[in-house]
């Protein structure tokens, strides 16, 4: 695995080199054996040139995800000179991984304007944009903003997250924000169904045990 990965990654940081030794053996082939070869390393030369430009190094950063290395993702993020330039769906990828970074590093504001620099780029992941709204709710949330963050969660909410676990989670923000707001019946109602995903992280596991105790001074 890790041969492999050092060669893609010696392929993606040296495209552009490669690119012109495939065009010098296109000339090369044209001028001392015919023309009718020399078009397949042109065309190599010019696939490597678009990547470079609308793939970068967006290829690697699954493998530094796998392996939980948020140090290597977050500089292969960092070698997107042109994040504009990347080809749509990874642009999207682009900012929701950044937004999440700056997220873990409680970069609120720079989080906030990833995520949303994500669903303006279009995504194509099933959950994706329901997952950056649900960031966004927690951002608005974590700023004070209940209204908000409210109106983010039950968009994420809508849209549909990918898993139980998150939609425990956005839930789970409604019924505190309901709570807050002494919208008692609300978040009993959004309780309920935050339990009923039946989440296995533990730390969301922890955060239902703990409403429950609020849910269970509710009078009625």
């Amino acid at each position: 695995m890790f041969k492999n990965f050092a060669l893609r990654k010696f392929l993606v940081f040296n495209r552009i080199p490669l690119a012109l030794v495939f065009i010098a053996l296109g000339f090369l082939l044209g001028f001392k054996a015919t023309w009718w070869v020399a078009w397949i390393p042109f065309l190599i030369a010019i696939i490597m040139i678009i990547a470079h430009f609308m793939v970068g190094p967006m290829t690697l950063l699954q493998t530094y995800m796998e392996l939980g290395d948020m140090d290597g993702a977050s500089a292969m993020l960092k070698k997107v000179n042109k994040p504009n330039w990347l080809y749509k769906p990874l642009r999207s990828s682009y900012y929701m991984l950044r937004g999440q970074l700056s997220a873990t590093g409680d970069d609120l504001d720079a989080a906030e304007k990833d995520f949303k620099q994500s669903l303006a780029a279009g995504m194509t992941e099933k959950g994706a944009e329901g997952t950056a709204y649900l960031q966004l709710g927690s951002i608005a949330a974590k700023k004070g903003n209940t209204k908000e963050a409210a109106e983010h969660l039950r968009q994420a909410l809508k849209l549909g997250l990918p898993d139980k676990d998150s939609e425990a989670m956005a839930l789970l923000q409604l019924s505190s924000i309901s709570m807050h707001r002494r919208d008692f019946r609300g978040a009993k109602m959004y309780y309920t169904r935050a339990k009923a995903c039946k989440p296995k992280n533990t730390q969301i596991v922890e955060q239902l045990a703990e409403m429950a105790k609020y849910i269970a001074r509710i009078p009625g």
